[in-house]
């Protein structure tokens, strides 16, 4: 198979007005191939261990192909992390304040086992950019990350004054959801090796989050 073949999606030539709306399709088609094979490849060797080859590869594409789309690896994983971002904060974002307090905790915390159980690959991946120190991601993390986790420890901080939980830290609250419910994504290789074939990690973990997370915050 000749290059030509094996990339179906060679970018887009200019053409005719009436090209445009299929050139649009073939980019943004190559686009989403690219980000989920560039998921892939970071999300085992990290940043500094994936490369544009192994991202091309994985893409069925050439890499000048790949190229033409990103014009380098860094502006593939800002592209992902920057899309990742937003798909992490809509759990939190759902927190109501207007619920009734367990309900909307253990519902987030629901929530966010699911997403790591449905979402491994881009739990890693944001894993992997924290333990860099985050370089491309900071901004946002001081940014709309931080904004929405203070009106949130806001929203809990009063329900815990009104005595509708108990008196807890709240943004200590939202760290411990996120460190045991991503830690099944994360470590998933080494929950199932020591649980074993016969276990289903995640519905256990969501029986036994629910209920430490319901006497954390009884009265």
């Amino acid at each position: 198979m000749d290059q030509r073949n094996k990339d179906s999606a060679d970018p887009p030539f200019p053409g005719t007005e009436s090209d445009a709306p299929r050139r649009t399709r073939i980019q943004q088609k190559n686009r989403e191939t690219i980000l989920d094979a560039a998921l892939d490849v970071f999300s085992q060797h990290g940043f500094r261990g994936a490369t544009v080859d192994q991202i091309a590869q994985a893409a069925n594409l050439s890499k000048p192909n790949l190229l033409y789309y990103f014009p380098s690896k860094e502006a593939i994983h800002v592209a992902l992390l920057s899309t990742l971002l937003d798909t992490w904060l809509e759990p939190l974002r759902r927190l109501d304040p207007e619920g009734e307090p367990r309900a909307e905790i253990l519902a987030y915390m629901h929530r966010k086992l699911e997403m790591s159980r449905t979402m491994p690959r881009e739990s890693r991946l944001f894993a992997n950019e924290m333990l860099q120190g985050a370089p491309r991601m900071k901004a946002m993390l001081e940014g709309e990350l931080r904004d929405l986790a203070q009106e949130k420890a806001g929203v809990i901080a009063r329900w815990s004054a009104e005595g509708r939980i108990a008196a807890i830290d709240p943004y200590h609250l939202i760290f411990a959801i996120w460190a045991l419910t991503q830690h099944y994504a994360d470590f998933e290789v080494q929950v199932r090796a020591i649980l074993g074939p016969d276990h289903d990690p995640f519905a256990e973990a969501d029986t036994f989050l629910a209920t430490l997370f319901e006497r954390l915050l009884a009265r």
